[in-house]
């Protein structure tokens, strides 16, 4: 038997951890105020129009088309790194951890508790340094109920993610 010694990758001290690379998109006082906006239009459960967290998205910088669609409980992010086309349904609990850029685009449905997630880390290295990567979801496709959209993932014009799916990214 062979005993020899298998090196492991460093284990993470988040003591070394440094996140001051990373580009927010905006002021303090903008992201500060989106959360207060967030807390108000998009986290209750109360059925507060599309059009109203449509305008509220587009006057934090998102672009965002005609006849969209946005349900309960909706978490997004920054909305000034997100983009949607004409007649997109995102649904009840949608996440969208937009760290980086979000394109959806038109006739597209974005399912109840589905998670679109731009950021993770590098777990190889001892500092976990944060890895961001866009999000690309093209014309007609439907991310069904609880599925995962990892960083980096182009999801080309009519693909469908299935219910509790994961959809890796490059």
């Amino acid at each position: 038997m062979d005993c020899r010694h298998i090196p492991l990758p460093p284990m993470m001290d988040l003591s070394k951890f440094d996140n001051s690379s990373f580009v927010r998109g905006a002021m303090v006082w903008k992201e500060a105020l989106w959360w207060v906006a967030r807390s108000v239009f998009f986290a209750p459960w109360l059925p507060v129009p599309s059009a109203v967290k449509v305008a509220v998205l587009r006057g934090f910088g998102a672009k965002v088309g005609k006849c969209v669609v946005i349900r309960s409980r909706v978490n997004i992010t920054f909305p000034w790194k997100l983009e949607l086309g004409d007649h997109v349904w995102i649904g009840d609990e949608v996440m969208i951890l937009s760290l980086d850029r979000v394109v959806i685009g038109s006739n597209v449905c974005i399912s109840q508790r589905a998670f679109l997630c731009t950021g993770s880390h590098d777990f190889s290295k001892e500092t976990f340094d944060l890895i961001t990567r866009p999000i690309e979801i093209g014309d007609g496709c439907w991310v069904a109920a609880q599925a995962f959209v990892g960083p980096g993932a182009v999801l080309p014009q009519g693909t469908m993610v299935k219910a509790g799916e994961v959809w890796k990214g490059r």
